[in-house]
């Protein structure tokens, strides 16, 4: 159990040290960076290299925004199977529904807990 959780802080950290090095050493927006994690998990997630990289790091790799990438090349990927050409729309979001839809309540409670203040 120790080798699970050595492995994803090992994996998640390699993520944000890349993410780190393109902000110190890069003159991209965190916009861009944050939108290149995201497509470098659907190619990886496309190439199927990205199965691997979750089975040895586990929440090391599907929680960062990569994860977030796979998981939509592998709902387009299941609902074009299923559904044919529509899956192209719909299997993304259906994909990703779940944590979509935590963020948006999560973030709905914090908000009625607490009041935004001026700067």
């Amino acid at each position: 159990m120790f080798i699970d959780y050595l492995w994803a802080f090992i994996i998640g950290g390699l993520f944000c040290t890349v993410g780190e090095l393109l902000i110190e050493y890069t003159k991209l927006t965190p916009a861009r960076i944050l939108t290149a994690f995201v497509v470098a998990g659907v190619v990886l997630g496309a190439l199927e290299w990205y199965e691997p990289i979750k089975e040895l790091a586990g929440a090391g790799a599907t929680v960062p925004l990569t994860g977030f990438g796979n998981v939509l090349a592998e709902g387009v990927r299941k609902a074009i199977d299923e559904k044919g050409f529509i899956g192209i729309f719909t299997g993304g979001i259906t994909a990703a529904s779940a944590g979509i839809t935590a963020a948006i309540l999560s973030g709905l409670v914090i908000s009625l807990i607490f009041r935004s203040k001026e700067k």
